[in-house]
């Protein structure tokens, strides 16, 4: 996880090398917790969710204190579960470890839980794009496994092409998918995690 990555300046994660955004979910409520500086370490906020061949990253609306944006790579993502309650919306729950600097200790850093919450129409497009897309990236990267620091961006390997090929599309689900990348014209890529000097 990575609190605030940059963002371009209409609100689209600024890419890494070889990261492609396969969709953009706007009218999504998020829940993420233990994030410093916040009532209660818990923040609650709506927004659009993307999700690329190497992360997810929410973008609040509106900021809320310090904190608009949110970023989880799909391999440091664990036991997310889909729920469709009978009298709340339908919203995928899990877990997501930090992205710990070379030069810090992981004791430092804790796990944060995420709920991403479908309040404007229906799931139908992206919950299986998301689990399909998790899925490969696992699949693709079985050997990180064992490592106690796996590099987030080694999931930009995971071919996602076919998938998008075969994707349904719910006309109840907002789900912007994206066939072409946006922000195309810029040349601008992050090639780490690290936070950038200056």
């Amino acid at each position: 996880m990575a609190l605030n990555p940059q963002l371009f300046p209409n609100g689209m994660p600024v890419p890494f090398d070889n990261e492609m955004f396969v969709l953009g979910r706007d009218g999504v409520e998020f829940e993420i917790d233990k994030i410093p500086g916040t009532q209660g370490g818990t923040v609650k906020a709506k927004g659009t969710i993307y999700l690329s061949n190497i992360r997810m990253v929410f973008v609040a609306q509106k900021p809320v204190g310090n904190f608009y944006a949110f970023d989880m790579p799909l391999l440091h993502v664990h036991d997310e579960k889909f729920h469709q309650p009978i009298f709340y919306c339908n919203n995928i729950a899990g877990y997501v470890e930090p992205v710990v600097p070379d030069d810090e200790h992981l004791a430092l850093y804790s796990t944060h839980s995420f709920k991403i919450l479908f309040k404007e129409g229906g799931c139908g497009t992206f919950v299986p794009l998301f689990f399909n897309l998790i899925g490969s990236v696992r699949q693709y990267s079985q050997h990180l496994a064992a490592q106690p620091r796996v590099d987030p961006l080694q999931a930009a390997q995971t071919p996602v092409d076919e998938m998008m090929r075969h994707a349904y599309v719910d006309p109840s689900d907002p789900t912007r998918i994206f066939l072409q990348q946006p922000n195309a014209e810029s040349q601008l890529r992050r090639r780490t995690y690290q936070p950038l000097d200056g």
